[in-house]
């Protein structure tokens, strides 16, 4: 089905067609009984009108829109993942990635568009290399020598929630808009949470 024409004119665009050439020349176009945009030639069509004043191009369909989603819009879905036996940078990766709503078509980068994720056996996320020795977190009471280092060892036993939620929290954006999508995410040290009257739904990742 042929929704319109393409015309080609030196120096046209969609909302001002050129009336003369720049040689002054003027242009007529044919009256035609149905709809025809103007595009440039000399941009991404160059190659396509080398010949002539202009030329016709049948659109065969509509133009595409990016989609730009209001946050009343944002249709968000609960997911329950399983951690035991993860690594905990992949799992990490792709939970942002969820949260963030990249996975959607519809993904805008101002709006809160991304699913709510329920994590379970955080305690048993496992790590590579020399990590559980060798990893620290810190914190600072922002006093003079008010710093405070965890190693992941001690995390563990004491928060294992937190060592997911650490590295979710670092891969999400620094703003406001981070902050609210990590509200979302809510992180279980063992196999049972207290949020099956939203029906999560079982997530592989």
């Amino acid at each position: 089905m042929i929704l319109g024409w393409l015309v080609a004119v030196e120096g046209g665009s969609h909302h001002h067609p050129p009336t003369q050439s720049r040689a002054g020349q003027p242009y007529t176009y044919p009256k035609l009984p149905f709809p025809y945009y103007f595009l440039d030639p000399h941009g991404g069509y160059a190659k396509l009108a080398n010949t002539g004043r202009f030329f016709l191009m049948p659109v065969l369909s509509k133009q595409h829109k990016t989609p730009s989603l209001k946050k009343e819009q944002a249709q968000k879905v609960w997911y329950v993942v399983d951690a035991e036996g993860k690594t905990l940078g992949r799992l990490a990766s792709q939970i942002a990635h969820r949260l963030r709503g990249k996975h959607k078509t519809t993904f805008t980068p101002h709006v809160d568009c991304g699913d709510n994720i329920i994590v379970i056996n955080a305690a048993k996320i496992s790590v590579t290399g020399n990590k559980e020795t060798q990893k620290n977190y810190f914190h600072h009471s922002r006093y003079p020598g008010g710093m405070t280092t965890t190693p992941l060892q001690s995390m563990r036993e004491k928060h294992p929630e937190r060592i997911l939620v650490e590295a979710v929290k670092g891969m999400l954006p620094k703003s406001k808009l981070g902050t609210k999508m990590l509200n979302h995410f809510r992180v279980f040290s063992g196999s049972e949470h207290d949020l099956a009257s939203q029906k999560p739904l079982k997530l592989e990742l």
